[in-house]
């Protein structure tokens, strides 16, 4: 099979894909559950144990594992098949007021070591999620309807081979970059994907403390083929290191929760074309609040 094409879109820039109308598509139904969880030792080896006085505890540092289903039919439909979720091209998450944020102090892979598709050169240190595994055989583990696992990041959905539309398991793997992280996302078969991009953590007003913004790029397997799409998602973020005696973290839970649950809000734009086609879906959401 050829490798992916990949195109990075600039920001703010219209991207457009051969041979696909620049036209707006109808918004998917995006469903989200948001866990709280202790933060790995190592973040390599999912059974090294879990830093200690880390987890859903009120002002201790954590981890966030984020899980989303998309369902849609209004994308990439050929000879009268049922389409699938138009591929996501940028994603906004607001976390509640209080929480802690800190990119300082943790190595960070650059987003031009990505992008010569060299993560393995990435320095020690500067991983920010569990580490995984890009699927062997992803026709098979990644059915439309499969349960949404945890642990380290993937995605499921589908990808085009000329008129054909097949499925694929990709593995969604973290890094730390100044104030914020970048992304590498890679697949084996049927397509080999190897995809980079990075987003940045900001101040928010409100309830909220923080948002982090990031853009994502379209994904061809084929010159004028439907570009691939995701339908399921899971990805945990969330690292740590020592420091002398004291425990530094990427991510900790503010110290008071307001009644109701911590305040979450998402919002992810779906398109193709020029960034005026996109159409955005917005999801609002509480965590319940956490154990003193």
């Amino acid at each position: 099979m050829r490798r992916a094409s990949i195109r990075l879109a600039s920001l703010g820039l219209a991207v457009a894909v051969m041979g696909l109308p620049a036209t707006a598509v109808a918004a998917p139904t995006v469903t989200v559950k948001v866990k709280i969880l202790p933060i790995l030792k190592n973040l390599s080896n999912p059974k090294g144990g879990h830093w200690p006085h880390t987890g859903d505890f009120l002002g201790a540092p954590a981890a966030l594992e984020t899980q989303i289903r998309i369902k849609g039919t209004e994308y990439g439909a050929t000879g009268g098949g049922v389409g699938s979720p138009a591929p996501i091209r940028k994603v906004a998450v607001w976390l509640p007021k209080g929480t802690g944020i800190r990119t300082a102090g943790f190595p960070t892979c650059a987003l031009s070591v990505l992008q010569n598709k060299e993560p393995e050169k990435c320095p020690k240190g500067s991983l920010a999620s569990p580490v995984g595994h890009a699927p062997q055989s992803s026709p098979a583990s990644c059915p439309p309807a499969a349960p949404l696992a945890g642990g380290a990041g993937e995605a499921c959905g589908v990808v085009s081979f000329g008129g054909t539309r097949v499925r694929e398991a990709v593995k969604i793997q973290a890094y730390f970059a100044p104030g914020g992280l970048n992304f590498y996302i890679e697949g084996v078969t049927p397509a080999s994907i190897e995809v980079p991009f990075g987003g940045m953590f900001s101040s928010a007003g409100g309830v909220f403390g923080r948002k982090f913004v990031t853009e994502v790029p379209l994904i061809e397997t084929l010159p004028g083929a439907p570009a691939a799409v995701a339908e399921t998602t899971t990805v945990t973020i969330g690292a740590a290191m020592m420091k002398g005696k004291k425990l530094i973290s990427l991510g900790t839970i503010p110290k008071k929760c307001p009644k109701g649950g911590f305040p979450g809000k998402g919002e992810i734009w779906f398109g193709a074309g020029a960034e005026s086609t996109w159409e955005k879906v917005t999801i609002n959401t509480k965590v319940p609040c956490p154990k003193r």
